[in-house]
Order: structure tokens, then sequence, then C-alpha cells
């Protein structure tokens, strides 16, 4: 008899109370039970901690002193866990019963898959979706599937680039393979695009992901969701995190070769264009070139790490 793959759930909360206790019930009434739910609070100033203290095992709760961060975070609460597959989990997600068990199924018959996310929808209107993953086009900026639309246009289950990190599932053998400078998330991705730069990484390296549509969950996405309309709802220092993580992002994973020649002129030209714009608009954000002029040695040396590893493994092949 085959044993059965186990589980493990990360959380990362900040001020959350209003919300986790859902979130970690609906964990609790998994039919596929996680053996472990790691917390790591980033320094709430509300109650969180005392909600998470109440539930006791298999609930661990880890206090940090200070606000580390979303990918920071996520890397000590997954350090924690030594399961197959980990289903990395915002705290204003609700998962219907089966969510863990639908994904972890279907990626058990299918190991070229390293990850997998069910179907998010809005808890405000859930005939809207949040997110059945992350998709990018030509311009390299990253986007949630099927963000806005009818929950009815997303009945089919199919690959996709990436999956978002409010509720996806991970396996073990993608987190250690994928990893660099022994980290999963990259911790300088303070918040936003760290699921991004991890799902590009991991399709450089061969891996895949899939959207399950039949695996359900809610996501409060509040101030967040209308940001998109509204970007000055977002607080600057999260506007700035994503711009600078984006390009992280793109230094780092941007394929090598012919398609970069190719790639490149049409990229600095956006950006030259985004800079424009920016300085008239978000002036702001500037600041974060003088973070990206400085990391830049730091990028360099993952990328190349990175393509090292992509050219030995199309050798192996």
């Amino acid at each position: 008899m085959n044993r059965r793959a186990t589980a493990s759930v990360c959380i990362v909360t900040y001020n959350s109370e209003s919300d986790i206790e859902r979130c970690i019930q609906a964990v609790l009434r998994q039919s596929h039970p996680p053996e472990r739910i790691v917390v790591v609070d980033n320094a709430s100033s509300d109650h969180t901690c005392e909600v998470v203290r109440r539930f006791g095992p298999p609930v661990q709760l880890v206090e940090n002193r200070d606000n580390v961060g979303f990918a920071p975070g996520q890397n000590q609460a997954i350090g924690l866990t030594n399961s197959d597959y980990v289903l990395v989990l915002n705290p204003d997600v609700e998962l219907a019963p089966d969510y863990l068990s639908i994904l972890i199924h279907w990626m058990e018959s299918h190991p070229e898959f390293g990850s997998a996310t069910g179907q998010l929808v809005l808890a405000s209107n859930p005939g809207i979706i949040d997110s059945t993953g992350i998709d990018m086009g030509h311009t390299r900026r990253a986007w949630d599937c099927g963000s806005g639309e009818p929950v009815s246009s997303w009945g089919e289950s199919g690959e996709t680039f990436g999956v978002s990190g409010a509720a996806c599932v991970y396996a073990r053998r993608m987190i250690e393979d994928v990893s660099l400078d022994r980290q999963f998330y990259d911790e300088s991705y303070f918040a936003y695009k760290e699921d991004v730069d991890v799902a590009w990484r991991a399709r450089l390296l061969g891996w895949k992901s899939y959207y399950l549509a039949e695996a359900k969950a809610l996501h409060e996405r509040g101030w967040k969701y209308e940001g998109r309309s509204s970007r000055k709802q977002i607080p600057l220092f999260l506007r700035r995190h994503s711009y600078q993580n984006r390009i992280y992002t793109i230094i780092k994973n941007e394929p090598g070769g012919w398609r970069m020649l190719l790639s490149i002129p049409r990229l600095i030209a956006l950006e030259i264009a985004q800079i424009g714009y920016i300085t008239l608009f978000e002036p702001g954000l500037l600041k974060c070139w003088l973070a990206i002029v400085q990391s830049l040695p730091r990028l360099l040396r993952q990328r190349a790490i990175l393509q090292r590893r992509i050219k030995e493994r199309k050798v192996k092949l």
C-alpha cells in the first residue's frame, strides 16, 4: 500500500485578527489533514497572535519581533516543515474542505508539475474570479489569470505559467530544486512578485504548474483588489516593492541567447516609457532605482547560477 502524501500549511500574518480564525478553521476541516500548520506573525499590533494561540497543535505560532515581509516569513514557515507538499496560504483565504485533497491527488499523479492552485474567487462577490494562477506576457508584466472575470468562464482546468502565493501547493521536490542561496522565495522581495519569480525560475528549470477548477477558495481582497483601478490606494512603500521586484525578476530570469537579443530592446523601450510615466505621476517610485543598482551584483550572480543549472539540465536530457 502506497504511503499517503503528507502536507503542511504555511501562513504569514500581519494584523490579521479579522481573518485568521476563519482561515485556520477552514484548514482544519480539510479532508486531507495537514500534519502541521505554521503561522509566522510579522509583529502584529492587534490580537492576531492571541487568536492563533487558542488553536494549539497542530497549529504552531512563530512570533517575529519585526515585520520581515511575506517572502522571508514564508521561508521561515516552510523551513519548519518537512512534508511532501506545502500549501502557501494567505490569512484572508478560506478554503473549501477538499481544496488540499484535490491539488495533492492531481500532483501525485503528475510529478512533473511542481505547483498547483485552485479557483480563488472574491469573498465579496463569489461569482467573480480572483485568481486561477499567474500568466505573463511579452512585456514581462505578470497578472492573475481570470481576475475580475465571471466564474463561469473558468470551469476548465489547465496548465498555467505559475501560481499565486495566496493559496497554492508546492511540491517539496520542486522547492528544493529551484531554491537559490538556500531561499525558496527571494527574501529581498518584501512583498509582491515573489511568486512570479519562483514561477519563472521553476519553468526555466523544467517544472510545470496547473490550475484545478474544482478546488475552490474564497479570497478577501479588500482595498488590494480595488487598487487595481486606483493605484494611490496602495501605500507607496508597497508600490515601490512591486515595481522594483518586477525589475529584479526580469534581470534574474529573462532567458539568455538569441531570445534576449530580441526581447531586451523592447523591454528597455517599455521601461523608458514607464519611467517617464513615473516621473510625471508617481515620482516616489524613482527611489527604487537606487535599490536596483545596489542589488545588481547579487541579481547577476543569481542569474549566472540559474543559467548554469539550466544548461546542466539540458545536457542531462
